[in-house]
C-alpha cells in the first residue's frame, strides 16, 4: 500500500523532470525511495509522476546566522525544522508532460506503483540484479543483455573493495537458476577468467561463512542458495615439468591442465597474440607477424617441432628473412619472440609431450560454467590465453549462425586486454564481441577499476553500467556521466555487497545490495566435510 509522505514544496520550481517535495515530519525519507504524485489536468485526465528521491535536506526554517541554531536549542529563538526532498523522475504515465502542483499529495511508491516507477511492470522476461535498500527486489530486463536489444555488461570499481567478480559470478548464477532464461539455460554456458589469487577455483564448494539471514535474502529475489554444480577448471600446466600437471597450489582436484600443441599454435594462427601488447595497428611489425603466420600453416617441419625452444630456431632460421621487411622490424619480432618463449613456451608444447591433447584443450562445452586459471601466468602469457580462448570461441559460434546459446564471458582487468590508446589482436577480437557479439549470443561481462582506461566503445556499448566503490577522482570522470551528482559521491563509500546499477529502461542509477555468496570464493571459505578415510588403521 502507498504512503503519503508529504507535499508538492511551493518554495522551489517543479519541473515536469523534477521536483522538490516538503516531508512530514512525521515520516522516514531516505535516499532511493520511489516516488509519486498524481495531477488531474483541466480537461479531467490524470497524470501520473513516479520518481526517485536522490537528495534530501534538512534545515531551520527562519534562521539567518549560522550561530542561531545555538538559540534555537536553548529555546531563546523559535524556530522550525525542516525537511525537503528532491525528486528526479523516471516514468510519467500517460506521457504529457507538466510540473506537479504545489500542495500535492507525494506518496512512497509500493506494490504495482513501484513496478510502474522502475519499468518493472513492462519487462517481459526480467533477471535479479539484487534487493533495493529497503528490501524490495530490483530487475534487470533479459532483453538488453541477451541481445533482443542490447547485451554486454560493463563493471567498474576498486579492487578488493568493489566486489566486481562476487557480482559477476551472483549475476551468472541468477541466470543460470532463477528460470528466467527458461529452456534455453541447459546449453548456455559461462566462461570465467581468473586472473587473481585462486579465488575462483571453489564456486562448485558451499561457502563455510554464509549465514541463516542469508537463505531469506535468496527467497526474495526467487533463487535457493547453492553452488555451481557444473564446473570445468582449467589451469596452466607447470612450467618446466615434463609432466602435464596443473599450476595451482590450494586446488588439485578435479583441475585440467591446458596447453596447446604446436602443430594447432601454427594451423590456427595463434603466433598473434605472443604480441599481443598494445601497438599501432599499421605498424610493420604486424605485417611481419602475419606474414610468418602464413608461412607456419604450410610449413611441416615447424609443425613437427619438438619444443617451442626448436620452433623459435626454426622461424629465426627458416621463415623471417622469407618475409618482406625492414631490418629494425625484424630485430623487434626476434626480441619480444625470445621474451614470448620465456614467458609463455610451456604452454605450447611438441606432440610427444602432449599424447592426448584432447585432454589438455580448454573445452568450454563441457560443463555450464568454466573457470580457466591464469592468475600465476606472467602478462605475456595471460593476453595469450585470452586471446586464444575468445577468438577460438568466437569462431565456433560464428560457425554456427545463431545466437542461441547463450556464452557468457566473464573477464577482471578489462583495460589490460582493451586499453584505451594503441591496437593489439586482443583488443580486435572485444571490439568484435563487444559490437557483434550481442548477435551471435556472446555477452561481455568485464570488469575494471577505471572505465577511463578501457577502449570507450567497449564500454558504450554495455547495456548495463555496474559501479562498485570508486576512487573520487575516477567517479567525475565523463564515462560515469550515467551517474547523478548524488550518486558520484555515494559511489566513494559503498560498503561491499552494495554496488550502483543503470540500465536503459530506467533513466535513474539505482543502488543495490546483493546476497553473500552461497558458494566459495577462497580456500578459507570452502566448507569442509568429513569423509571416512579407507586407510585408517594401516
Amino acid at each position: 500500500m502507498s504512503l503519503e509522505i508529504g507535499k508538492i514544496l511551493g518554495t522551489q520550481d517543479a519541473q515536469p523532470l523534477d521536483f522538490w517535495i516538503a516531508v512530514d515530519e512525521r515520516q522516514i525519507v531516505q535516499l532511493d525511495d520511489v516516488v509519486f504524485v498524481t495531477r488531474e489536468l483541466q480537461d479531467g485526465r490524470l497524470v501520473k509522476m513516479f520518481g526517485i528521491i536522490d537528495i534530501i535536506k534538512a534545515r531551520h526554517e527562519g534562521a539567518r546566522f549560522d550561530s542561531d541554531v545555538f538559540l534555537a536549542e536553548e529555546g531563546v529563538l523559535p524556530l522550525g525544522r525542516s525537511t525537503t526532498a528532491h525528486v528526479a523522475v523516471t516514468r510519467v504515465e500517460p506521457e504529457i508532460f507538466v510540473p506537479p502542483l504545489p500542495g500535492q499529495t507525494v506518496f512512497r511508491a509500493a506494490g504495482v506503483a513501484r513496478d510502474q516507477a522502475l519499468f518493472f511492470d513492462a519487462m517481459e522476461r526480467k533477471f535479479p540484479l539484487g534487493l533495493s535498500r529497503d528490501g524490495e527486489v530490483v530487475y534487470g530486463n533479459l532483453e538488453f543483455l541477451d541481445g533482443s536489444r542490447g547485451a554486454h555488461i560493463n563493471i567498474s570499481g576498486i579492487s578488493g573493495v568493489a566486489t566486481k567478480t562476487s557480482y559477476a559470478t551472483f549475476l551468472l548464477y541468477g541466470l543460470f537458476t532463477s528460470g528466467v532464461l527458461e529452456k534455453d539455460v541447459t546449453n548456455t554456458h559461462g566462461i570465467i577468467f581468473n586472473v587473481k589469487g585462486e579465488d575462483l577455483l571453489f564456486l562448485d564448494k558451499l561457502n563455510s561463512k554464509r549465514k541463516d539471514e542469508n537463505q531469506n535474502t535468496y527467497a526474495k529475489l526467487g533463487l535457493k542458495p547453492g553452488v555451481f554444480s557444473s564446473l570445468s577448471i582449467y589451469a596452466p600446466v607447470k612450467k618446466q615439468e615434463q609432466v602435464l600437471l596443473p599450476d595451482t597450489g590450494s586446488r588439485q582436484e578435479g583441475v585440467t591442465a591446458y596447453c596447446w600443441t604446436i602443430d594447432e599454435f601454427c594451423r590456427e594462427r595463434y603466433l598473434r597474440f605472443l604480441f599481443a601488447e598494445a601497438d599501432d595497428e599499421s605498424s610493420q611489425l604486424s605485417s611481419l607477424i602475419s606474414g610468418v603466420e602464413a608461412r607456419l600453416m604450410s610449413d611441416d617441419d615447424a609443425a613437427r617441432c619438438e619444443t617451442f625452444a626448436d620452433l623459435q630456431e626454426h622461424i629465426h632460421q627458416n621463415i623471417v628473412g622469407a618475409v618482406p621487411a625492414a631490418a629494425g622490424t625484424i630485430a623487434a619480432f626476434q626480441r619480444r619472440l625470445n621474451a614470448a618463449g620465456f614467458n609463455a613456451g610451456h604452454l605450447i608444447r611438441g606432440k610427444s609431450q602432449v599424447e592426448r591433447p584432447d585432454r589438455h584443450r580448454i573445452n568450454w562445452k563441457q560443463r555450464q560454467l568454466t573457470v580457466i586459471d591464469i592468475h600465476n601466468l606472467h602478462d605475456r602469457a595471460k593476453r595469450f590465453v585470452v586471446g586464444v580462448v575468445l577468438r577460438r570461441m568466437f569462431e565456433d559460434k560464428e560457425a554456427a549462425g545463431t545466437a542461441r546459446p547463450l556464452v557468457f564471458i566473464v573477464l577482471d582487468e578489462l583495460n589490460k586486454y582493451a586499453p584505451r590508446e594503441g591496437w593489439s589482436p586482443i583488443k580486435e577480437v572485444l571490439l568484435d564481441i563487444s559490437e557483434r557479439g550481442r548477435s551471435l549470443g556472446v555477452i561481455l561481462i568485464g570488469a575494471q577499476q577505471t572505465a577511463s582506461e578501457v577502449e570507450r566503445r567497449v564500454v558504450a556499448n554495455s547495456a548495463f553500467r555496474v559501479v562498485g566503490r570508486l576512487d573520487l577522482a575516477e567517479a567525475h570522470r565523463d564515462e560515469y556521466r550515467f551517474l547523478t551528482v548524488a550518486s558520484r559521491a555515494r559511489a566513494g563509500i559503498l560498503k561491499p555487497g552494495s554496488v550502483i546499477v543503470h540500465q536503459p529502461e530506467i533513466p535513474a542509477p539505482l543502488l543495490v545490495q546483493f546476497p553473500f555468496p552461497a558458494w566459495a570464493t577462497r580456500v578459507s571459505e570452502v566448507f569442509e566435510t568429513h569423509s571416512i578415510d579407507p586407510f585408517r588403521g594401516f
